[in-house]
């Protein structure tokens, strides 16, 4: 017998005042989501740029995003929340962020077993065909998801 979530997860309640802790600071915020998959914003913001000359955000805040919108896909696959730790992230990095555009996040679980989440997802600066990353990994869950 499984235990049922102590609550249905929803992520705009989640971010309603930013992403909280270092997501707040970064400007992260809710920007969709579905039953297996969220997205998030992160506007251009000059203080999380990495190389001065190019004005291009650095590739932490995105990486940092990343993990945290595939981390709620994963609460929202499980309609949930589950305290879990990333076991594993991969991020590809294809360009960079183009400077002065909002990077949107998009994450999805594709799969859970009993205590591992499989999640994928992408970066981009407003044209989905033409991602700035890639990301794969996996969370796991020490009290098991199920």
């Amino acid at each position: 017998m499984t235990t049922p979530p102590a609550f249905v997860f929803d992520p705009r309640r989640f971010l309603k005042n930013g992403a909280g802790g270092h997501g707040s600071h970064l400007g992260m915020s809710y920007h969709a989501h579905g039953p297996d998959w969220a997205e998030m914003a992160m506007p251009y913001d000059p203080r999380l740029i990495g190389d001065p000359e190019s004005g291009v955000i650095a590739s932490g805040p995105i990486l940092s995003m990343m993990d945290m919108v595939t981390s709620m896909s994963v609460w929202l696959k499980l309609n949930g929340f589950r305290a879990h730790a990333t076991l594993d992230l991969r991020v590809d990095y294809l360009r960079p962020a183009t400077p002065g555009k909002t990077v949107i996040g998009h994450g999805e679980c594709y799969r859970v077993t009993r205590s591992i989440a499989f999640v994928r997802g992408q970066a981009h600066d407003g044209d989905p065909d033409d991602p700035l990353a890639h990301v794969a990994g996996t969370f796991m869950a020490p009290e098991g998801y199920f």
